[in-house]
């Protein structure tokens, strides 16, 4: 076990869940920026790592579980399901051997990361990241990949278009019916697609349900079962559709994308974690309809003064 400190959280301590024989969600209860889930599939001659966590006490509070909960096995492989930090930032505390594998568009996405290096100040508290420096994958794919665990066959795949980024990956265990979506699912709190599509995160939610899941191992969020899995899906659905549709009403209009999410009515959505979310959403969906650039940092700025002050981390 990690003889790091506990990290407390609001909402509670995060835990380790075995979902099926071999095959372990980290669990990190959600609510606020950085705070993520991971996960860790193991076979016979080792374990395969899915994400790491934003902090280095995060990252080895996650690897000290796992490391008790399938002890002697080694660290052979790791997947990065996206680029974002709070899902790869501690893939430099994974051993030297371990083979890092991600999207070649993962890759390239934090190669050039700059809040690595320094967090803007629009996050309260200012995320304190730790020992960790930049590790980058060293096997990419483009479109699927497998890996093996022994004899456990691993899925790697795209969705074959930007949704929550460019270079997203779910990891399917098809021996199990497991599958780490990363954020194409934020379960039960709002999800966030600034640095991929909205139209194309849409359309990966009827990729993800032909898969045969029993359990799915979600971004952020509560561990989805195959029952809960179509209305989760559809709360997504709805979401993305409003967002489209208050994008288009804001244009229209002439309105920006912060005074357009402040003139949104988020109805059920309302409740979820993370709301000022909508404004980056928005910033995306105007940027993709005017085939513009976004400008990350004008977002930020936006969905800051909707919040009327810095987002909350969980780090």
């Amino acid at each position: 076990m990690s003889s790091q400190p506990p990290v407390r959280h609001p909402l509670g301590d995060p835990s380790l869940v075995g979902v099926a024989d071999g095959i372990h969600a980290w669990v990190q209860p959600d609510g606020t920026w950085w705070v993520n889930n991971t996960g860790a599939v193991t076979g016979s001659d080792g374990t395969v790592v899915v994400d790491t966590c934003a902090t280095d006490v995060r990252t080895r509070r996650f690897l000290g579980a796992v490391a008790e909960a399938v002890p002697g096995s080694p660290l052979r492989m790791a997947v990065n399901t996206h680029q974002h930090g709070d899902h790869t930032y501690g893939n430099s505390l994974l051993p030297a051997q371990t083979v890092l594998v991600g999207h070649e568009n993962m890759r390239e996405g934090l190669r050039v990361d700059q809040i690595i290096d320094g967090c803007p100040p629009v996050f309260e508290p200012l995320p304190d990241w730790g020992e960790i420096e930049r590790r980058l994958p060293s096997v990419t794919f483009r479109d699927t990949a497998t890996l093996y665990a022994g004899e456990r066959r691993i899925e790697l795949a795209h969705p074959g278009h930007p949704a929550h980024t460019t270079g997203d990956a779910v990891v399917w265990v098809p021996d199990s019916g497991v599958l780490f979506c990363g954020d194409l699912l934020f379960h039960g709190l709002t999800p966030l697609v600034f640095m991929g599509s909205v139209q194309g995160a849409l359309r990966s939610l009827d990729w993800l349900a032909a898969y045969p899941a029993s359990v799915v191992v979600p971004g952020h969020g509560p561990l989805v079962l195959a029952a809960d899995l179509p209305r989760v899906l559809d709360e997504h659905e709805r979401y993305f559709r409003l967002v489209l549709s208050a994008a288009a009403a804001g244009m229209a209009s002439g309105r920006s994308p912060l005074e357009c999410a402040q003139q949104t009515d988020l109805g059920p959505f309302a409740a979820w974690a993370d709301e000022e979310r909508l404004v980056l959403n928005l910033h995306r969906a105007y940027a993709d309809a005017r085939g513009v650039e976004l400008d990350l940092m004008a977002a930020f700025a936006d969905a800051v003064s909707y919040h009327h002050g810095p987002l909350a981390t969980g780090v």
